[in-house]
């Protein structure tokens, strides 16, 4: 059985949303006065932590930026959320208003995204009865978007979200629910969640309300994320053949590294993605699984397409 284990990387690779040390370029596009205010008090804050830590990293800055007051503590956070919501957003004028949305799951005009499109392509190559399930530490709707609501599901079946499908079909009329049999497990949370729903578009990624853990050394899950890794835990150890894209193998996610080497003892076959090779601790971790690395497509094409008839065959 077949999982896939996302990391920022894919991302990168997919939407060019930026990795953690790239978080902080500021590539947003503001609306208006009261959000111009607002990112410049995160550029502000950021630039000050910077002079006094010179070669600090992005996610000590936020480690720190977690324990400010709590007015700029929140900025932070709306910040981040915000920047990776950022391709997805799109306007309309509505009742004599210009409005913001980020776009829902089922929305035919995800497609027009390019990084959209580049995600569904590769999902759609695996996806089949024996792939279990998708666990990604990213907060962003690529998977989402690439697999729609017919596709996946968040280990709930047939759960209802909160919000509006397509336009122009109201929630009362047609309530949207999960009715694929993937599961996905969101382990760091997502831009669509917050600590009382989850909904059918990024929305919170607007407010910067959404329920994640942020991107910090030393992570540790609070208790609100304690069904998705448990529900990460049943798919990995149901799983015989994994793919991991674009997961850095930091040491300081402990967690998600314990997760996997402790969760994943039935695993035989590994095909790792990624621009710079991480077999060396991957071995580490899975030191009875044949193990076999190569960079993203198109580059990594060939090994990826070999690797997935192999495991085909020996299903």
């Amino acid at each position: 059985m077949l999982t896939i284990f996302l990391g920022a990387g894919f991302s990168k690779w997919a939407a060019d949303l930026p990795v953690a040390s790239q978080l902080f370029d500021f590539n947003i596009k503001t609306w208006g006065p009261r959000e111009s205010k607002k990112l410049q008090i995160v550029k502000t804050l950021k630039h000050g932590w910077d002079k006094s830590h010179m070669d600090g990293l992005s996610e000590q800055f936020i480690a720190d930026a977690l324990n400010f007051q709590e007015k700029d503590k929140q900025l932070i956070l709306w910040y981040i959320v915000r920047r990776l919501s950022e391709p997805f957003i799109w306007k309309e004028y509505h009742a004599q208003k210009w409005r913001r949305h980020v776009l829902m799951i089922d929305e035919n005009r995800k497609l027009t995204i390019p990084g959209v499109v580049k995600a569904q392509s590769f999902l759609h190559r695996f996806y089949n009865p024996s792939l279990v399930g998708i666990i990604t530490t990213n907060y962003d709707m690529l998977v989402e978007y690439a697999l729609g609501t017919k596709s996946f599901n968040y280990g709930i079946p047939n759960q209802t979200l909160t919000g509006r499908g397509p336009y122009p079909v109201s929630q009362w009329k047609n309530p949207v629910t999960l009715k694929g049999k993937v599961q996905l497990a969101k382990i760091h949370g997502s831009i669509s969640w917050d600590e009382h729903n989850y909904y059918t578009d990024g929305r919170r990624g607007l407010t910067g309300h959404a329920l994640i853990v942020a991107p910090k050394p030393e992570k540790q899950l609070p208790e609100s994320f304690k069904y998705v890794f448990n529900l990460s835990k049943e798919i990995l150890r149901k799983t015989t053949r994994l793919i991991v894209f674009g997961f850095a193998f930091n040491p300081y996610d402990d967690v998600v590294l314990n997760l996997l080497q402790s969760e994943g003892k039935n695993l035989r076959s590994i095909l790792l993605i990624n621009i710079e090779s991480q077999i060396k601790i991957a071995q580490r971790l899975w030191p009875n699984a044949e193990i076999v690395s190569t960079t993203p497509p198109p580059d990594g094409d060939k090994k990826i397409q070999k690797w997935q008839e192999e495991a085909w065959s020996g299903i």
